[in-house]
């Protein structure tokens, strides 16, 4: 990561830990006030854009918490379909397996 990056992205979260919002010309007077000349303006505007309407914060609280995970089904009529789905998970996991092993394909590591 090049200074330019860092510098801003310090920026960004010294505004967004003063609950301001994060804007070019405030990530520009930051750095500016911290005496680091070699910042393009393209950075901010990426930063800024990159950020707007998120809540900084949330993000940084919530980096680990694997957010690619499928959203549970609700209950209703379709409340006997959730029984099932574990075990459907479950038995495609068992066939993957199979077919990622080494005797499949007919060679073992020591042949």
């Amino acid at each position: 990561m090049s200074n330019s990056e860092l510098a801003t992205s310090y920026a960004a979260l010294i505004l967004a830990d003063d609950d301001v919002e994060v804007t070019p010309d405030k990530l520009q007077t930051l750095i500016k006030a911290a005496n680091i000349d070699d910042v393009e303006s393209i950075w901010t505007t990426l930063f800024a854009k990159a950020l707007e309407g998120k809540n900084i914060k949330d993000m940084l609280l919530n980096v680990g918490s694997g957010g690619g995970a499928a959203a549970a089904p609700t209950g209703g009529a379709g409340g006997g379909a959730t029984e099932t789905a574990p075990e459907e998970v479950k038995e495609e996991k068992k066939e993957e397996e199979k077919e990622e092993s080494d005797e499949d394909m007919g060679f073992g590591l020591f042949d």
